[in-house]
């Protein structure tokens, strides 16, 4: 697509920026310097969203999964997050590990020891201790960690995706909402909801960090004796503050992506040393078992709200607080789901989404946690649990100090989890300065010193709720800050729904003519119609089609619609691959309609073997072929003439103008996009 605002500098959005970034600065000091009455403001607030919103909570999780899953089963599911034609830029084994790297992270680690004994100690309802409540703890922990969760990064991937690589629309939560509320989404709609983005985010991290901090602190503790205390946690946050800092001013997140990686292998290897130098036989049988609870139990759990039995505490501590964190981190993976997606259909998107880390995660779960229980249930270890209600954090390494080597185990446990904690900040830090940046190419990332000021926030965050109450503090502030973007989402939802009810006018408009065609490929002589089609230009005659038929077609159509009074603005674009070819573009301007955009672009193919004479001379062959506003016609303009190429132009431009008319008389319909 022509971009239009090439001459345009990417700039700061000052209303979210200041916004956000002014409360959460104003939240994180009033937190530090009165920690004891911020912990009481929490506790109130959380207990008044708790009674009013927690069946709404479930709810909505409920309504984000059946949506995604509706759209990708339909035939919505075909269309692709870029125009048409467009392939995905990683092989399907590549776009597999990035998914299934998304899926670890260091709270995977805290809460597959901590969640599964405190639901067998301490169920929602029922008596704990028991082997039922045994099996129903793994079903809890898999169902927060389930598909729900994921179903919420998957809606927020495919919106971001299709409406910024389908529409070159910027890769903010707010163009989402374009077909709602049109160009209102640049003013104060638009603002608010890119600040319940930001605010949402940045708690999400912060929580995610926080729990790092508190289990990096006690892993010090066991390999060096360092203290648990703030000074320690104070130090692991600078520490991942300064690494975030030097990676995105001195360009090393190449190497901290490539110790993401590392990760994920150390991970499959703790993984492993659990499984066989546990008690596999049990560990494997209960991982089968765990699967099948889930998937029985799963309908009934997403809407299980205890209104009879109201363990408040208990939904509060998880059920609320993972979906809330769910929420709050869904613009963040969204966005990186999107970004290595390009080119895949929406169908494929959601189901890796939904499934390739699922799998990874609830794997992890049921060893780890089966694990911590067959401690507890069959070899006497109460202590282990004991432990972990008092002190959640403790949970992973004492499991670990059960098995051989535990020093060694211990210490790539720490190291994991540090680079877990350092890259989520690192990451969280680039993409709160592109939602606080207004972007002219949805390729560029954010200033520098932007993604220094959030690296700087997330940290100050981290340790203001570190000072209030600890981790428990960080989950309720996630609850009440989930719940602004829970409602945003619920706008995604229509946003998104209604530009793909578009592409049903697009296509009707395919099938409709507005007048007669007059012949593109209606050759005359049949002889040269052969030949035309026999054809396989060279790098010569390619040029010589562009100069001579191609350039004075579309320059005879732009002079006509100008002298209408019609404004047209051409281009012509070198190849960067070969600078003696270029693409050419005509661009008509509908005002507030979507623009008309035609392209000829020469795209280069290997000539067929079948023709024995032609593959003698040369390798390679081009195609002249035209391109709309969504990609590839796949049709071919070589061998047309001046005025063939006139008539495709034209044929294009009415099939353009039926599908603005069919949905203008549409009842409750308006056009959806601005301009690429």
């Amino acid at each position: 697509m022509v971009d239009q605002n090439s001459q345009t500098k990417d700039g700061l959005n000052k209303v979210v920026f200041f916004l956000s970034a002014s409360l959460i600065l104003l939240f994180s000091l009033a937190t530090i310097l009165f920690n004891e009455q911020a912990n009481n403001v929490i506790n109130d607030v959380l207990a008044w969203v708790s009674s009013t919103f927690s069946w709404y909570y479930l709810l909505a999780a409920t309504c984000y999964l059946v949506f995604i899953v509706f759209i990708a089963c339909s035939r919505y599911g075909n269309i692709k997050l870029g125009p048409k034609h467009s392939k995905p830029e990683f092989s399907l084994l590549s776009w597999s590990a990035m998914l299934f790297s998304a899926g670890i992270g260091i709270d995977l680690m805290f809460f597959s020891v901590a969640e599964p004994l405190s639901h067998y100690m301490n169920p929602p309802v029922g008596q704990g201790q028991t082997y039922e409540a045994a099996r129903e703890a793994m079903v809890w922990t898999l169902f927060h960690y389930g598909l729900t969760g994921w179903s919420m990064y998957a809606l927020v991937g495919v919106a971001l995706g299709y409406f910024s690589y389908r529409y070159n629309l910027p890769l903010t939560i707010r163009s989402a909402l374009y077909p709602i509320f049109g160009k209102r989404i640049n003013g104060a709609i638009g603002h608010s909801v890119d600040t319940a983005a930001v605010l949402g985010t940045i708690f999400g991290i912060a929580t995610t960090c926080g729990i790092g901090v508190v289990q990096l602190n006690y892993g010090l503790h066991v390999l060096f004796g360092l203290p648990e205390n703030l000074v320690i946690q104070s130090a692991l946050i600078a520490f991942a503050v300064v690494v975030s800092i030097i990676s995105v001013t001195s360009g090393v997140d190449k190497g901290l992506r490539i110790l993401s990686e590392i990760n994920i292998y150390v991970a499959i290897g703790l993984l492993l040393f659990i499984l066989f130098l546990g008690n596999t036989e049990f560990l494997l049988g209960a991982l089968i078992q765990n699967f099948g609870d889930y998937i029985s139990a799963f309908p009934k759990l997403s809407l299980t709200s205890f209104p009879f039995e109201q363990p408040k505490e208990w939904m509060n501590s998880w059920t609320l607080f993972f979906w809330a964190w769910w929420i709050a981190w869904s613009p963040f993976v969204g966005l990186f789901l999107a970004r290595i997606s390009r080119g895949r259909t929406i169908r494929e998107f959601v189901w890796g989404t939904l499934i390739i880390p699922l799998l990874f995660t609830l794997t992890w779960l049921s060893i780890f946690g089966n694990s911590a229980l067959h401690s507890v249930i069959f070899d006497g270890n109460a202590q282990l649990a004991q432990t972990v209600l008092a002190n959640p954090a403790h949970g992973f390494y004492d499991l670990l100090a059960q098995y051989p080597g535990f020093p060694f185990i211990a210490s790539v446990a720490t190291i994991t989890g540090l680079l877990f904690y350092v890259t989520s900040a690192d990451s969280g830090s680039l993409v709160l300065g592109n939602f606080t940046t207004k972007f002219t190419n949805i390729e560029h990332d954010s200033p520098r010193w932007l993604t220094v000021f959030w690296a700087l926030a997330i940290g100050f965050l981290t340790l203001a709720m570190l000072m209030a109450d600890g981790i428990t503090a960080l989950q309720n502030a996630t609850i009440i800050m989930g719940l602004p973007f829970s409602f945003v989402i619920f706008f995604v939802m229509a946003g998104l729904y209604k530009s793909l009810h578009l592409e049903d006018y697009r296509q009707a408009s395919t099938n409709m003519n507005a007048a007669p065609v007059v012949g593109n490929v209606d050759i005359s002589n049949w002889k040269k119609r052969l030949s035309r089609v026999m054809l396989h230009p060279t790098l010569a005659e390619t040029k010589r089609m562009l100069d001579e038929v191609c350039q004075p077609a579309i320059h005879a159509v732009a002079t006509e619609l100008e002298s209408r009074g019609i404004n047209v603005s051409l281009d012509q674009v070198e190849l960067e691959e070969n600078p003696e070819l270029y693409h050419l573009d005509v661009i008509i301007d509908l005002g507030e309609e979507q623009n008309f955009i035609y392209q000829i672009w020469p795209v280069r193919y290997a000539t067929p073997n079948f023709n024995e004479r032609d593959n003698r001379h040369k390798k390679y062959y081009y195609r002249l072929e035209s391109y709309l506003f969504e990609g590839s016609q796949g049709n071919d303009l070589v061998g047309y003439n001046k005025e063939q190429v006139i008539n495709d132009i034209l044929d294009k431009y009415e099939r353009h103008m039926m599908f603005l008319h069919i949905n203008r008389i549409s009842p409750g319909k308006r056009p959806q996009f601005p301009d690429a």
